[in-house]
Parts: structure tokens; C-alpha cells; sequence
């Protein structure tokens, strides 16, 4: 993303916050936004921390989808796993950097692995609610229309649930975002890098204009997987009433 020109870039940002949103105040609050980071000469930076949270996204929805599905087909696994997500939620983050160091030293891929075991944990836990919560009358009626467990779960169950899930992803950004900054401490580079600099050598200005870009990131993710949430639990609530 840091070769390719600023224009795409941004062109490419706004048609993907209009097609999740299809709200114009929430694609201006995301062109303002690029815009100041680019004015700011923060682009660099911006495009290695947003490329890093769309990988470590995507590998935590891989991840953790799978085990949310099977925790919620199976109270014992729900049992088992539920103990390590909160262990994983309560530990603090500078602690996940350390294993990761340990095994595999400094650099980007050693801090995508810490990044997405910190992530993880919403996404698990709102997929395995998202389907416990589906309505039992529903999956009645799609016994009585002899659909078989796998047709259920990826024709009623996962599309019934997926406002729920689409909260987990949300939040999982979220982590995503705030580990980045942290793991550049070993070496992830962004944002992250130019406030540890600021905190080392009391760079205030620096540190707080990285800081701004940082939020400014988190509340354009939010806003649009927010909209996006909300369309899908609006056209659950039409079609299903």
C-alpha cells in the first residue's frame, strides 16, 4: 500500500466506506480524515499500520470463526475454551510480546503473531453468542424443512448471526489497532514507531499528531463496520421481522 499512489489509495477507502455504510456523512469523515494525515506528511506510516490491521483482521476472522463455530455446537469445547479467552483478555499486552520474542525474535512477522493472539478473543466469543442466540423456532423450521447440519449452519445459522459477528470483527480492529502500536516495539512498523520516539526522546508534538492519526484510523474502521452492522441487522429484522 505505501507504493501505490495516495489517490487510488483513498479512492479505494471511500467506495469500500460507501458500500459498508452507504452513509455520505461516514465517507466525508473518511476523506477529512485521510486528507489531514496526508497534510500532516502521515500517509507512510498510515498505510503500513492499516495494511498491518487488514491482515491480522483477516487471520483473526480465519482463525477465529472456525472455533467460535465449534463452541457454540459443543458446550464441552465452550468449556474448555472459555477459561483461555479470558486468561488471553485479562493478561496485559506488553506480556504477549514476550514469548513471541523469545521464539522468534524482533521484526513484522513475529508482531502480526502477537497482534492477532491479542485480537482474537472478541471474535471468538461473539461468534459463538451470535449463533446460541439464533432463534430456536427458526432452526425448528429448518429441521421440518429437512435441511442437514451443515446447511443450517451456513444457511440459517451464520447469516442470522452475522450483525453479532460483524460486532466481534469491529472489535477485533479495535485490538488490532491499539497492539500495533505497542508491538512496534519489536520492530512493527507505522504509527506505533513514531510515538514510541516521542515517548523515548519527549517529542510532544510528534507524539501527539501520531497519536490524533491513530484515533483518527480507529474511529474510520469503527464508524464503517458500525454502518455496516447496523444494515445487516436491519435487514435481518425486515426479512425475518
Amino acid at each position: 500500500m505505501t507504493q501505490t499512489p495516495w489517490p487510488i489509495i483513498t479512492l479505494l477507502i471511500l467506495v469500500i466506506a460507501w458500500f459498508a455504510s452507504r452513509s455520505i456523512k461516514v465517507v466525508l469523515g473518511c476523506l477529512v480524515t485521510l486528507m489531514i494525515i496526508g497534510y500532516f506528511d502521515m500517509w507512510q506510516d498510515t498505510m503500513r499500520t492499516i495494511s498491518m490491521i487488514f491482515v491480522c483482521t483477516v487471520l483473526s476472522i480465519a482463525i477465529g470463526l472456525p472455533i467460535g463455530i465449534l463452541m457454540s455446537r459443543s458446550d464441552r469445547v465452550q468449556k474448555i475454551v472459555s477459561p483461555v479467552l479470558d486468561v488471553m483478555q485479562t493478561m496485559p499486552s506488553f506480556v504477549y510480546l514476550i514469548p513471541v520474542v523469545m521464539l522468534l525474535g524482533i521484526g513484522r512477522v513475529p508482531g502480526l503473531i502477537a497482534v492477532v493472539i491479542y485480537a482474537i478473543p472478541p471474535m471468538i466469543r461473539l461468534t459463538d453468542l451470535g449463533i446460541r442466540l439464533v432463534d430456536k423456532d427458526v432452526l425448528e423450521a429448518a429441521d421440518a424443512f429437512g435441511t442437514n447440519k451443515t446447511q443450517k449452519l451456513f444457511k440459517v445459522q451464520l447469516p442470522l448471526a452475522l450483525p453479532t459477528i460483524m460486532a466481534g470483527i469491529n472489535q477485533t480492529i479495535m485490538m488490532a489497532l491499539a497492539m500495533v502500536v505497542i508491538a512496534s516495539m519489536i520492530g512493527v512498523q507505522g504509527l506505533g514507531q513514531p510515538v514510541l520516539k516521542a515517548i523515548a526522546n519527549q517529542y510532544f508534538t510528534l507524539g501527539i499528531f501520531n497519536g490524533l492519526a491513530i484515533v483518527g484510523i480507529a474511529i474510520m474502521f469503527d464508524r464503517v463496520s458500525q454502518a455496516y452492522g447496523k444494515r445487516l441487522q436491519t435487514y435481518r429484522e425486515t426479512v425475518h421481522g
